[in-house]
């Protein structure tokens, strides 16, 4: 991952706890609420500097091609 992908991750990731501990989140469906609000603001960010630098954030350096399965005889 690039720094600039590293530090949107944690941004998404702070702003997830931070919003699930100010809400009480408890349980999946309400800390799924606190995720995906984290994330958004973590989107907006990229989106904002992708828009004022006209360079993506988003790298293909992270990506793994699919592995090849083999059959498993044991």
């Amino acid at each position: 991952m690039s720094e600039a992908e590293l530090i949107f991750t944690a941004l998404a990731e702070l702003s997830t706890r931070q919003i699930a501990e100010t809400d009480e989140a408890k349980g999946l469906k309400e800390n799924a609420k606190a995720g995906r609000k984290g994330g958004k603001i973590a989107k907006d960010a990229r989106l904002n500097l992708e828009e004022l630098t006209g360079k993506k954030v988003v790298t293909g350096e992270n990506f793994l091609p699919p592995s090849k399965k083999k059959d498993k005889l044991e």
